[in-house]
């Protein structure tokens, strides 16, 4: 394994426009929003389900074991900060019970302007909650559609389990390290 030292990614300012968005529910829980984080002009969009904790409970930053893990995987495979932009499905990290389907019906909004405006040359969805819902097919999960590109929203789409269940369940690493392989070598080739 390469030695590697996780840090703190840049976040990406969430745009004035929907700073002050209610319509998925989530402020009523207090988490403030994250609209995404790396390199804003990355040439590979990264979309998870939500964000994750940023600060402890006493305020100072920290790198989750989500950010730890996608870090971890994405030097392994020869790709750094300037390479990936994260964002989320959810732009609020959820703090109890909501309704999930309508939130991310709403929040779908947001990444849809993200896409827009960034206009990525791959998007990788990871884990069962983001990959639903950006194929708008809650039948589909990781198993079923990793390890090939999609054709989704018009952006090629790559596939791969969540960093959190690979941190859960160590036997998914040589899974995820070979989805992310594969996705490092799509984006060279269509570099070249």
């Amino acid at each position: 394994m390469t030695d590697f030292c996780p840090v703190s990614w840049p976040e990406e300012p969430t745009p004035d426009d929907w700073k002050a968005c209610k319509e998925c529910g989530l402020y009523e829980h207090g988490s403030r929003m994250v609209w995404g984080e790396g390199n804003p002009e990355a040439p590979i969009m990264v979309v998870l389900d939500n964000p994750g904790l940023r600060e402890d409970r006493e305020g100072n930053q920290f790198v989750c074991g989500t950010r730890q893990t996608l870090q971890k995987v994405a030097n392994d495979v020869g790709l750094n900060m300037d390479d990936l932009y994260v964002t989320y499905i959810l732009k609020r990290k959820p703090t109890r019970a909501y309704e999930k389907e309508q939130a991310r019906t709403v929040c779908m909004l947001h990444l849809k302007d993200q896409l827009q405006a960034k206009q990525p040359e791959l998007v990788i969805c990871l884990g069962n909650v983001a990959v639903q819902s950006f194929f708008h097919d809650s039948d589909v999960d990781v198993k079923s559609l990793r390890g090939s590109v999609h054709d989704v929203h018009g952006y090629q789409t790559m596939v791969a389990y969540h960093p959190l269940a690979v941190r859960r369940r160590p036997n998914l690493w040589n899974l995820f390290l070979e989805d992310w392989t594969n996705a490092a070598n799509q984006y060279h080739e269509n570099d070249n």
